[in-house]
C-alpha cells in the first residue's frame, strides 16, 4: 500500500464530532415558555418502550424550578389534552407518542422521546444515544434540516421576511420542538448560497 493511499484511509476514518455540529438556538426552558407541544409533553403517558406508566409531574422534578416558575404547569407541560392554543404558533403540529414508539424513535432512557433527550442534554448528561438524536435534530433543524430548509425557500418564493409568522406556522412550531428558531443571520446566509 502506498503513502497517498494509506492516508486517504486515514482521512475517511475520521470520526465526525455530532456535539460540535449539534446548535439548537432555543433552549429547553424558553420552548415552554414560549409555548409548544399543546402543553402535553410530559403529560402522564403508558410506555409500551419500557412497560411503565410515567407520571408528567414526577418526571419534570429533575429539572431546574426556574424552568417552570411563572408557567401553567398544568395548561403548558404536563396536561393530558392537546390545545394548540398553547404553542407559539397556535397550531397543532406532531405525532402521537404511538407513532414515536411504533418507529423506534424512542428509547427506554427518555420514554418521552427527543425532547425529553433534549432537556437533559442541555443539563449536561451524555449518553450512547447522543449521536443518533443529534443527527436526528441535524436532518429536520440543522442547517441543511428538510424542515428548516423548507422554510427558507417558502419566505424566499413569497418574498416575505424570515420572521413573518404567516408563512407555514406549522413548520415554525415543529422547528421549535426541536430547539430551533429561524433568525436573520441564518436565513441571510442560506439565501447567499442560492
Amino acid at each position: 500500500m502506498s503513502k497517498t493511499t494509506a492516508k486517504r484511509g486515514k482521512k475517511k476514518e475520521e470520526k465526525i464530532d455530532y456535539h460540535k455540529l449539534f446548535k439548537p438556538n432555543v433552549s429547553p426552558k424558553s420552548v415552554f415558555r414560549k409555548g409548544a407541544f399543546g402543553g402535553t409533553y410530559f403529560r402522564t403517558i403508558d410506555s409500551s418502550v419500557t412497560g411503565k406508566t410515567h407520571n408528567g409531574r414526577t418526571a419534570i422534578r429533575e429539572y431546574p424550578e426556574d424552568w417552570f416558575k411563572g408557567l401553567d404547569i398544568e395548561k403548558k407541560v404536563i396536561s393530558s389534552k392537546y390545545d394548540k392554543k398553547v404553542n407559539k404558533y397556535g397550531v397543532k403540529c406532531g405525532s402521537s407518542l404511538e407513532d414515536w414508539e411504533n418507529n423506534d424513535w424512542i428509547v427506554k432512557r427518555d420514554p418521552y422521546g427527543w425532547f425529553q433527550w433534549y432537556c437533559r442534554y442541555s443539563l449536561g448528561r451524555r449518553t450512547s444515544d447522543d449521536e443518533r438524536q443529534i443527527k436526528r435534530w441535524l436532518g429536520l433543524a440543522g442547517p441543511n434540516g428538510r424542515f428548516r430548509k423548507r422554510l427558507m425557500n417558502m419566505i424566499k418564493s413569497k418574498g416575505k421576511e424570515y420572521n413573518d409568522p404567516s408563512v407555514s406556522p406549522v413548520i415554525r412550531q415543529v422547528l421549535l420542538h426541536w430547539g430551533y428558531e429561524l433568525n436573520k443571520r441564518d436565513f441571510e446566509k442560506y439565501k447567499a448560497s442560492r
